[in-house]
């Protein structure tokens, strides 16, 4: 009798504070509301949502943050550091925004054998690709001569900051990975704030933290088709993300059909080659604990193949993978890792 006294005591200790627990969540709740913050960077768009019992941050802060992220990593701005180092001023002293970008490029370079290759400036520029948007007459003996200036194996990033360059030509393009990582650092901006739960979306790159507790649930965003029209607009598939970046790589509404086969292709840069060429992954969606991982990983999926990327996987196990890709016959299918069906909602 003892015992199950004891044990019935328990209970009703457990069942007051389940009880009081949820009442103290309700009042959390009654009182947080939804704050969004809505701008233009980067040449495109941004927006935040957040919940908290009153405003924390505002567009101009966030501007603000956005314009600091551009001064060190933007190929666009002139003045910016990156821009600097471009042009061959071996003086400059990065900060932790570059110094960040270039050991996580650094890492997913070595990762992919030099598929992701954020040294790929020069093509991207002479492809018409770049901040001036003219492209130049292209033949193997020119692409030769810039495939010279490629290569991350090539540059250093040293103790007193500094970038050094095998080739002052060698010229730096992180818009595959940068991104990504402004996501982080508002994200991170949020957090210091005291901000627990929100989203952050960056030109279509995505970092989820915490929950929408204000409508108790995950925050869940979807994932477009990318051989559909902007008319047509399909989603094919609902995510939950909770602690997660996302980012999906692709030449979303611009995939090309081939006039003998029918099958559906888009172009990328081989850094390797230097050459443009044919690619059957449509799209790669990465998740990861990071948003720099995330753009830096769906950039090199779609310049691998479907073997290696799920080669690599083994080892990256952090890394949940959307891949939208054609077959040998031009039929459209889908790769899903494990974790990444596992975040799928209905």
């Amino acid at each position: 009798m003892k015992i199950i006294f004891l044990i019935t005591m328990d209970f009703k200790k457990l069942a007051s504070l389940l009880i009081l627990a949820l009442l103290t969540l309700s009042c959390q709740s009654d009182h947080l509301q939804f704050f969004v913050i809505q701008g233009e960077a980067q040449g495109s768009t941004y927006a935040i949502k957040y919940s908290s019992e009153h405003e924390v941050v505002n567009k101009k802060t966030i501007d603000s943050l956005l314009l600091v992220f551009d001064l060190s990593l933007s190929t666009y701005r002139p003045d910016s550091k990156i821009s600097k180092i471009n042009a061959g001023d071996s003086t400059i002293v990065v900060d932790d925004l570059f110094e960040k970008t270039f050991s996580t490029s650094h890492q997913i370079f070595t990762e992919t054998n030099g598929l992701f290759d954020p040294t790929i400036g020069v093509l991207v520029n002479a492809y018409g690709f770049g901040p001036n948007k003219k492209r130049i007459d292209l033949n193997a003996s020119k692409i030769d001569s810039l495939l010279v200036f490629v290569g991350f194996d090539k540059v250093s990033l040293n103790q007193d900051k500094t970038i050094t360059k095998k080739h002052p030509e060698t010229y730096f393009d992180f818009n595959a990975i940068a991104q990504g990582f402004s996501v982080d650092v508002v994200v991170d901006f949020l957090k210091s704030k005291g901000i627990q739960d929100g989203i952050v979306e960056i030109g279509g790159e995505i970092l989820a933290f915490g929950s929408n507790k204000i409508e108790q649930k995950n925050w869940i965003v979807g994932i477009d088709d990318p051989t559909q029209s902007p008319e047509e607009r399909t989603i094919i598939a609902k995510i939950k993300l909770e602690n997660l970046g996302m980012a999906t790589s692709g030449n979303y509404r611009k995939v090309k059909i081939d006039s003998l086969t029918g099958q559906k292709f888009v172009h990328i840069i081989n850094p390797k080659t230097g050459v443009s060429e044919k690619s059957n992954i449509l799209s790669a969606t990465v998740l990861a604990p990071t948003c720099i991982e995330a753009d830096g990983y769906a950039t090199a999926f779609m310049i691998m193949d479907l073997e290696a990327t799920t080669a690599l996987l083994k080892t990256k196990k952090e890394l949940a993978v959307l891949l939208i890709y054609t077959d040998e016959n031009g039929k459209i299918k889908q790769f899903q890792s494990d974790n990444f069906k596992e975040l799928i909602v209905d």
